[in-house]
């Protein structure tokens, strides 16, 4: 089988400007964050990005590399509001898709699946048919006769045009394994791109190890899914990848506080953005350890 092993900044250069993005994780959890650091470091720009948010979005948006943002939620977890996100939403300087979390999981299954659009009870009566004035309605086909037809939400497809999930374990072949609680809707961020489907793991094992660190029905991502697969110890910090780490609250807050100000945003970006991944880990070493375990994750 293919052996499909890549560098983080040989799958960033496939990236081309107004591209569609998608990335997997959930708020500051297990989010691909040595990807993006390789994105803010590619200058690639005028992206749309998918994304049940964290600082993935508030780092590419501080870097003015974010067009438009798709989302159900942008969220530090522990911190409300990611501070980078706030301040565009109120500026209004970026193009916004704002959905609820299970309309964004319908747009990528419908993206996954290959149709159009995909029915749904949600958003009738509330406001994100008026803040979203493009989403249409339809009429069930089937029903009762003699009475009318439901009308649902047609929530559109949201294909992508290239994908970056973080797991903990995946093996040469581009099979992923997630050991923590909630595999999120990695899947279906791959499933929604065609092509480029970039997966990086914290470990990558020869094929037919990964049942070693975890049952079979742990490994939610398949070599059918996958274009690449990076090794990237730590890929996910500072946000959480248990059972491997919790989220770096004290860098979290530091990044949130760094934000309010631009020479202390300055600082902040020379300490971690700036360099190379192997330059942002030995900052975080030295700065919380030689093994950063994280802590805290509610």
């Amino acid at each position: 089988m293919e052996d499909k092993r890549e560098s983080l900044d040989d799958v960033v250069s496939q990236l081309r400007p107004g591209m569609t993005v998608g990335i997997g994780g959930w708020g500051s959890r297990r989010k691909p964050m040595a990807a993006v650091r390789a994105i803010l470091r590619s200058g690639v720009d005028d992206l749309t990005v998918v994304s049940y948010g964290g600082p993935d979005v508030g780092l590419l948006l501080a870097a003015g590399r974010v067009r438009k943002v798709v989302f159900g939620f942008v969220t530090l977890d522990s911190i409300a509001l990611d501070p980078w996100f706030r301040a565009a939403r109120q500026a209004g300087s970026i193009e916004v898709m704002e959905l609820d979390e299970g309309m964004l999981y319908l747009g990528l299954l419908a993206a996954s699946w290959r149709v159009p659009f995909l029915p749904t009870r949600a958003g009738l009566g509330s406001d994100v048919m008026r803040v979203n004035p493009l989403l249409r309605t339809v009429r069930s086909p089937y029903g009762v006769p003699g009475e009318e037809a439901e009308e649902l939400v047609a929530v559109p497809a949201l294909p992508l045009d290239a994908a970056f999930v973080h797991v903990n374990r995946a093996d040469s072949n581009g099979n992923g394994q997630v050991l923590g609680p909630d595999p999120y809707f990695d899947d279906l961020f791959l499933g929604a791109a065609a092509s480029r489907r970039f997966m990086t793991a914290e470990k990558v094992v020869a094929p037919g190890e990964l049942l070693d660190s975890g049952p079979l029905q742990s490994i939610v991502v398949t070599r059918l899914s996958t274009d690449a697969v990076v090794e990237c110890p730590l890929g996910a910090h500072f946000t959480s990848c248990l059972p491997d780490y919790g989220r770096e609250e004290d860098l979290q807050r530091r990044y949130v506080a760094a934000a309010a100000e631009e020479t202390s945003w300055a600082s902040f970006s020379a300490r971690y953005l700036d360099s190379s991944e192997e330059g942002y880990l030995a900052a975080v070493r030295e700065d919380y350890g030689a093994a950063p375990a994280g802590r805290g994750e509610p």
